[in-house]
């Protein structure tokens, strides 16, 4: 379907309003909407990456839960009973959380002279013991490859999973880059660790807190983002640490210390990322910052240090090619969709939901943008990164492509909204030789098909579909941008209520009130076929038209539909 074109000074009429929902150049927005990216410009104005970082209040002694208090005791007599010589520490982030005054339910215990695996069935030794119910054991394997080099148990105390792991110290041989792995002290292991506030260890025998990098408390006070070790060899340990340091950076509102950046940015950390680490764990990881309290600035941080085409890498030969500043762009949409979402409030959406709309939101520039998959046909780009490039779920990369397509069909819906008049494109869209929609219901039929192919998700694509208004522009300033945010707003809103005032929301739900075989039965037809599913989709515009409409009264359509049809034949 063609772009359409409307006089924007004819948008606004069926609620009052000062302006228009649009600016004066979306009518010419509407024709480029799949122009390629190369001729959009960016120029950044979001605040430096440097900003002052967030002051948390720290606690100086940490605060066991009864859960926590019983699980420690239950450890403790595991040690007891063998004689075990095993000093027991919690690592890392629960440490921080606690410390921080947060709840954190991931617990990890560090063992300064065994396996975890070996502690694990001596836990459950223990629980034979005592007549206790056994639990099963979970073992991860170390891969060093994909710089996993630890192996980790889990089991279930007190129902609540708790990972084992050893206390580590390495040495790499010359001219590999794989280390040997040895027991080591908990000062080897905490400066083995990836951020000196993750080095942590909370002493279960003493109820002590260890900072044993020296530095781990006040980073955390000091809110930085710090390796215990020089960054690039930290992040050449395992590149994957890039990502966490973004991660807690925009988590807890910290600053990023210089040296890291650096080390961030530097050429061979990023080709390690690219090549080293699995596109699972790095989807992983960006994942959990689409679900944090940041998204965008952990995004922004990603682009800043010269990550995203190795995060969110698109397949070789895509068609636009995707513009070196595309990054820049992406970044823009997913900061103002945030600010949208934040604006409009998070209680319609479920967390799903909300994750999928700001990956919408970031590949929005790529939504035209296609290449050859193997099997030598058109694919999106979005998709490809969202299944490929992050590994997740074929699902999410398929509700992103929808996203990106329905946005379209959106913009010409708000048009559609505010018109006293049927555009001809979308006459032409649902005109049909069997069917005719009375102009009064052409606004319901076409908002209810787009409806019904996006399910739960239509508020999400409404929501993306307007950040295609060029009134926000990166490039505006503060109040410019303060006007485009309402004014999408504003557009959400309505658009909002006139499809629920139309009786549209879950209109998905609705069944046909005749399936194929009582359509056949109608057209007196033998066997089914291409016909059937046209009458089918047929039908479900037909009860958008006349939503209070019995079977009775579909069937007298579908014959007398029919006989117009065979008289119109003979005619001719």
């Amino acid at each position: 379907m063609p772009p359409l074109l409307l006089n924007p000074s004819r948008l606004i009429h069926f609620l009052p309003f000062t302006k228009p929902y649009f600016s004066s150049s979306f009518s010419s927005h509407l024709t480029c909407l799949c122009r390629p990216i190369k001729t959009l410009r960016f120029i950044s104005s979001r605040l430096p990456m440097d900003t002052a970082p967030v002051m948390l209040p720290v606690k100086e002694h940490i605060e066991l839960s009864e859960k926590e208090d019983k699980i420690f005791t239950r450890l403790l007599d595991v040690v007891h009973h063998f004689g075990l010589e095993t000093q027991l520490r919690v690592a890392g982030g629960w440490v921080r959380d606690k410390l921080l005054g947060k709840e954190c339910y991931d617990i990890d215990i560090a063992l300064d002279n065994m396996l975890g695996r070996d502690f694990c069935e001596k836990v459950n030794e223990y629980l034979k013991s005592v007549g206790e119910q056994q639990q099963g054991i979970g073992v991860i394997q170390c891969n060093p490859d994909q710089s996993k080099h630890l192996e980790t148990a889990k089991m279930r105390i007190y129902d609540t999973w708790i990972d084992f792991v050893n206390l580590r110290s390495e040495t790499y041989a010359e001219n590999s880059r794989i280390p040997t792995m040895k027991f080591g002290t908990a000062a080897e292991d905490a400066y083995r660790r990836d951020l000196t506030i993750n080095s942590l260890f909370y002493n279960i025998s003493n109820s002590l807190i260890e900072d044993l990098t020296g530095r781990g408390v006040k980073d955390l006070k000091s809110g930085l983002i710090v390796t215990p070790l020089p960054p690039k060899a930290t992040f050449m340990d395992d590149p994957l640490r890039v990502l966490r340091a973004i991660r807690f950076g925009a988590r807890f509102g910290f600053v990023l210390d210089e040296e890291l950046k650096e080390a961030a940015s530097d050429e061979e950390v990023r080709s390690a990322l690219g090549n080293k680490i699995s596109k699972e764990r790095i989807g992983h990881e960006v994942d959990l910052m689409m679900s944090d309290k940041q998204p965008p600035k952990a995004m922004a941080w990603i682009c800043d240090l010269k990550l995203f085409f190795v995060v969110f890498a698109c397949p070789e030969s895509p068609r636009p090619h995707v513009d070196e500043h595309c990054d820049r762009l992406c970044i823009s949409h997913i900061e103002a969709a945030w600010v949208l979402l934040q604006a409009i409030g998070t209680a319609p959406f479920t967390e799903d939901q909300r994750r999928l709309y700001l990956y919408s939101s970031l590949l929005l520039p790529l939504r035209s943008t296609i290449y050859m998959d193997k099997k030598s046909k058109e694919a999106p780009v979005a998709g490809y990164i969202i299944r490929e490039s992050l590994k997740l779920k074929a699902s999410d990369a398929d509700t992103v492509v929808n996203l990106h397509n329905a946005c379209k069909k959106f913009v010409e819906l708000f048009l559609l909204l505010e018109s006293d008049e049927i555009p001809e494109d979308i006459r032409a869209d649902l005109e049909d030789e069997f069917l005719e929609i009375p102009c009064t219901s052409i606004k319901r039929v076409f908002a209810g098909l787009l409806l019904r192919q996006l399910k739960d998700f239509w508020r999400v694509a409404l929501m993306t579909s307007t950040l295609l208004d060029p009134a926000l522009d990166p490039t505006n300033d503060s109040s410019d941008r303060s006007e485009g945010l309402n004014r999408r707003k504003e557009m959400f809103l309505r658009a909002e209520s006139a499809i629920t005032q139309l009786g549209l929301d879950g209109v998905w739900k609705t069944k046909p009130l005749l399936d194929g075989k009582g359509i056949m039965g109608v057209l007196q037809l033998k066997s089914g076929g291409p016909t059937i599913g046209q009458w089918q989709h047929r039908l479900i515009k037909w009860q958008l038209a006349y939503p209070n409409a019995t079977t009775e009264d579909c069937i007298d359509w579908i014959k007398h539909s029919q006989a117009k049809r065979q008289k119109l034949d003979i005619n001719a």
